[in-house]
């Protein structure tokens, strides 16, 4: 299985989504990735580093969507409150939506808050595709 997390500049909400899901996933048969609509500038060393004080890597560098990686994915999850669901359906089935709010890349306070909320979303849908497993 091939999970794509998408936001508008993969500098900060898609980039949380791929590094806290492969840091919990323990399933070796999904691959994950993430990319941005726009390419955007490398992501805040504010980013980095709460990633790193929450317990997770996330890279600096930024990934714009290849529609070559997008026809090879299984799910797409839209990490974001700014990319339309529209731009994908109806050519990909499976698309989630997460509508996570952007923030300043200095405001440590929302970046953390918007963090935890995707680690939450990342935990049920890990949890999600554990049980499909076992059917």
């Amino acid at each position: 299985m091939k999970i794509i997390f998408i936001c508008k500049h993969n500098r900060f909400r898609s980039k949380t989504a791929e590094a806290y899901f492969k840091k919990i996933n323990k399933n070796k048969n999904i691959s994950i990735s993430s990319g941005g609509l726009i390419k955007g500038i490398p992501a805040a060393r504010n980013v980095v580093k709460i990633g790193k004080e929450l317990g997770f890597r996330i890279s600096r560098k930024t990934r714009c969507l290849k529609e070559k990686d997008l026809v090879a994915a299984d799910l797409l999850v839209i990490t974001a409150n700014d990319v339309p669901k529209e731009l994908f359906k109806p050519r990909f089935k499976n698309v989630l939506v997460w509508k996570f709010p952007d923030t300043s890349q200095s405001n440590k306070k929302e970046i953390k808050k918007i963090m935890r909320g995707i680690m939450q979303k990342i935990r049920e849908l890990n949890k999600k595709l554990k049980s499909r497993k076992k059917k």
